[in-house]
């Protein structure tokens, strides 16, 4: 385990640790996923209730995150053998197809990069570790869930659409923001900006503290073509 602390841990928006590694889908690296959101997850171990019902989850909403722009990648420490066995044995008793790719990490050189190892928590197994990659390769959030408790796949996407709105309109978003709720305005940065917060046509609680609707994405425009254009 003294392996575990000889790198630092990977910190927010600075570059994810690069890797390449084999997959049940052939070879990824990170590399794979530039100018996409990648979501890579670790689990404690194949044939587990727990992580199967994770994947399961996953599974039944990847389509939702694809339509985000966001891929799934999931890894643990077991071969490549056990891990196609299990996604086998999750079609078989569950009826779902695990359409993402899960890294063999037997030598445990990626989850150390990543941290999914933690003192105290197990000598071998990968906690419950979570991380969005954004398009360029930063990681921009990280959520670690005990070896005992399962993960919510629901507020995984949330969180990634949150993200997605903060980076496309600069805004923040409150507790338990949903899309299609109001957004935070970013702080006044003088006295000025701060006297004229409650002009400014917020929903407006004090000068700390507005909200504002997102703009509605613009309708798209069926083309008018003339009869016999092609």
């Amino acid at each position: 385990m003294d392996n575990v602390w000889k790198n630092a841990p990977p910190r927010l928006n600075e570059p994810a640790p690069a890797f390449a590694a084999r997959t049940t889908h052939g070879p990824r690296s990170l590399e794979d996923y530039r100018g996409k959101w990648l979501i890579l997850f670790s689990h404690p171990a194949d044939f587990t209730p727990v992580c199967t019902s994770e994947f399961v989850a996953f599974a039944r909403a990847a389509g939702r995150f694809r339509a985000l722009g966001c891929e799934l990648l999931g890894l643990s420490i077991d071969s490549n053998f056990s891990h196609l066995a299990w996604m086998r044995n999750i079609r078989e008793k569950f009826g779902v197809e695990v359409p993402f790719p899960v890294i063999e990490d037997q030598s445990m050189r990626i989850a150390f990069d990543y941290g999914m190892i933690q003192a105290g928590a197990s000598d071998t197994s990968t906690v419950r570790a979570t991380f969005f990659i954004d398009p360029e390769s930063k990681i921009r959030a990280m959520v670690y869930y005990p070896m005992t408790n399962g993960r919510s796949v629901e507020e995984f996407l949330r969180l990634l659409q949150a993200m997605q709105a903060s980076d496309r309109h600069g805004v923040a978003t409150p507790e338990g923001w949903q899309p299609g709720d109001k957004v935070v305005v970013p702080p006044p940065s003088n006295v000025a900006e701060a006297d004229a917060r409650a002009k400014a046509g917020y929903d407006y609680v004090d000068w700390y503290y507005a909200r504002t609707e997102l703009p509605s994405a613009p309708a798209k425009r069926k083309a008018k073509t003339k009869r016999g254009a092609r």
